[in-house]
């Protein structure tokens, strides 16, 4: 009913897991489900959301998907929480985590300049292009052991093409629900990826997500380009805030090899071009490849960041090997969301 007051918990109070926030995301979801609670409701809440599932290891599609396809109480939720971390959840984050719901969400204390890991050219080039590829941030090793989590998860052989587009509950057109695994969950520690964030964000106090992974096959007659193509995951309500995204190759990408293609330096000009549109023109339906878009090559354990602000997608493969990623960002808790999606 319109009039009916919506009771939810507050962020601070704690379920038998001792984690905050907890239970009040859990409430919402099951409001939001039976239609008590609008989908786009407290979204000032969202970057905190994201932080708790990162922090507790969890993918936002997939605790979405549990929630929702299931009727779980509480404490089956947080079961469920312990069954995904073998038992083992990490205390020091959610300590820290819950200091940040009781005494403020940032500190903005500046990182140390001697852990700068991007150059001074790397920041030119970032102010003009709104992108930056550091390389090297993971080992061959590393990155071959992610990979073979992957294939493992999606029941696929790197070396064996008529494996590369098995039906598997796990993909969702190039994209892999894999979240919870040591080579990916190492990957996500990187201190130069954190570094290079922090550097960008000119701040220490960031979460790293819980990302899943992507592989991205060479085209067939049945097997087209599963997209995404260029596309925001920000809404484009003026002015555009700072934001970053980040992608980690785990295989050597050529361009033409599904490699990640973006508009380079549109983070300038996006006001502009919007505020150039007719009023009846929805920006997302234009075409965004014709705004300059590129494709990058770059090599496995090379990982790029990009301005919130750049279209960006994955490209069609004509090349003869799969392209393998996995998505790693680190963001603040106080991250400026807008309300109003466009």
């Amino acid at each position: 009913m319109p009039n009916e007051i919506i009771d939810l918990p507050e962020s601070t109070e704690p379920g038998n897991l001792g984690i905050l926030h907890l239970k009040r995301y859990w409430a919402k979801t099951q409001l939001k489900k039976t239609g008590k609670l609008p989908p786009d409701a407290l979204k000032k809440e969202w970057n905190l959301d994201i932080t708790l599932l990162s922090v507790l290891g969890l993918g936002i599609e997939q605790t979405g998907r549990y929630l929702y396809l299931h009727a779980p109480d509480f404490s089956d939720f947080e079961n469920w929480i312990l069954e995904l971390n073998q038992g083992r959840l990490p205390l020091n984050k959610i300590n820290e985590f819950n200091t940040c719901i009781t005494t403020g969400y940032s500190t903005r204390e500046k990182p140390d300049r001697d852990q700068f890991v991007l150059s001074e050219t790397d920041i030119e080039f970032w102010k003009e292009n709104g992108y930056v590829i550091v390389r090297g941030v993971i080992s061959r090793e590393d990155c071959q052991d992610a990979v073979e989590a992957i294939c493992k998860f999606i029941d696929v052989k790197p070396e064996d093409s008529s494996t590369w587009y098995n039906s598997h509950p796990g993909r969702q057109g190039i994209m892999v629900q894999l979240f919870q695994h040591p080579a990916m969950d190492k990957n996500r520690q990187s201190l130069k990826i954190r570094a290079a964030y922090e550097q960008l964000w000119d701040r220490k106090d960031l979460w790293v997500t819980t990302d899943r992974a992507g592989f991205n096959p060479p085209e067939t007659k049945a097997w087209p380009f599963q997209g995404p193509r260029l596309h925001w995951d920000v809404s484009l309500e003026l002015p555009i805030p700072f934001g970053l995204q980040g992608i980690l190759y785990l295989t050597d990408t050529a361009t033409n090899q599904g490699a990640f293609t973006l508009v380079p330096g549109f983070q300038n000009r996006i006001g502009g071009w919007l505020k150039s549109l007719p009023a009846h023109v929805n920006p997302r339906n234009e075409d965004l490849y014709a705004l300059g878009s590129i494709p990058l090559a770059a090599n496995a354990g090379d990982f790029i960041i990009w301005h919130q602000a750049l279209p960006h997608g994955s490209s069609p493969n004509s090349s003869s090997l799969p392209r393998i990623v996995q998505y790693i960002n680190y963001a603040p808790l106080d991250v400026e969301i807008r309300d109003k999606w466009i």
